[in-house]
């Protein structure tokens, strides 16, 4: 049984997994059942200094991957693969947030029991995010000519995103949402942070379990971090097919912007050239792929580097442009 620990797993042995599901599992316990135990409204400036509690938490897991896996036989680093991958996928779910934030107002979820639904959609994220990147570099490792497909993905990605014109600011009911209604029973309000209830049927009088719309909001916010996720796995896949350091980078971006998210939410239109920036590293990543295959290997660290670079620049020039811009009352509910 205890041989079982030290047996490869998707290229790193099982207690590695092991842990870092258990580390998650604790952050996601002491987030839920002690920061957010009361539901209570995240003020900005709370949520930014939660947010670097999560990125120091996710510096020091990098650096424990430098110190700990050092340097592969291919003189590779998997820490600059884990950071590179990091500041990718936290770069692109900054960008969604204004979607979870529509999503939520659709819905009528006021803040205080949005951060709990946030919470509880990490659990599935976990489970489906694992699932599509062992899949992906599976594939990968085996028909090396997918990630050259992966790379055309993202270059095509980043010029729609380019190209794209801004979309309306109101959340459409979708097919999922119909679906849902039209198979689940569902309270007509909100039931504080329950998502499930139980009421009377009006025309039997039995007592049926009812969904309330915060399970819907769930359910819709998880649907979408699937599509999200089509973007940024193939992103980190084109930096590295090692699953481990690409679920971790995953993962661990995640759970930051869960805490960032009232932060966000509330700055959203301050961000008007981020998408820009998020377009220009998908068609750079992509870009990289090939540039390999017919020149030469792009040096990890100036992919770090060029990566961080223009999305930092993108943020603190969204900032300046929109320094006078008032502030929508409304954006974070």
């Amino acid at each position: 049984m205890f041989d079982l620990l030290f047996f490869d797993f998707a290229g790193q042995p099982v207690w590695m997994w092991l842990s870092f599901l258990a580390f998650v599992a604790l952050l996601l316990a002491f987030d839920l059942g002690v920061l957010n135990r009361d539901d209570k409204v995240l003020g900005v400036a709370e949520s930014f200094r939660l947010s670097a509690v999560y990125v120091v938490i996710a510096m020091l897991f990098g650096g424990a991957i430098w110190w700990g896996l050092g340097e592969r036989p291919d003189g590779t680093s998997p820490a600059l693969d884990y950071f590179t991958g990091y500041f990718i996928e936290k770069s692109l779910s900054i960008d969604n947030v204004f979607v979870i934030a529509l999503i939520f107002r659709y819905f009528a979820v006021p803040p205080a029991f949005q951060y709990r639904a946030l919470v509880w959609g990490i659990l599935a994220a976990v489970v489906l995010r694992g699932i599509m990147i062992l899949a992906g570099a599976s594939i990968v490792q085996r028909y090396d000519w997918v990630l050259y497909l992966f790379a055309a993905f993202l270059i095509l990605t980043g010029i729609r995103m380019l190209m794209a014109r801004d979309e309306g600011s109101k959340f459409k009911e979708n097919w999922l949402l119909r679906l849902l209604r039209r198979h689940m029973r569902v309270t007509d309000g909100l039931h504080g942070n329950r998502f499930l209830v139980r009421q009377a049927e009006p025309a039997s009088g039995r007592m049926l379990l009812h969904a309330t719309p915060l399970l819907l909001a769930l359910i819709v916010i998880n649907a979408a971090d699937i599509v999200f996720a089509v973007d940024s796995v193939p992103a980190i896949l084109a930096i590295t097919t090692d699953s481990f350091i690409v679920y971790t980078a995953n993962i661990m971006a995640i759970l930051g912007l869960r805490a960032l998210y009232f932060a966000l939410a509330a700055m959203i239109d301050r961000f008007h050239y981020l998408k820009y920036a998020l377009a220009l590293v998908l068609v750079f990543i992509g870009g990289k792929i090939y540039w390999g295959h017919l020149v030469g290997k792009v040096d990890p660290a100036l992919a770090l580097a060029v990566t961080v670079t223009i999305i930092a620049g993108s943020i603190v020039f969204s900032l300046w442009k929109t320094a006078d811009k008032p502030q929508d009352p409304n954006s974070a509910q």
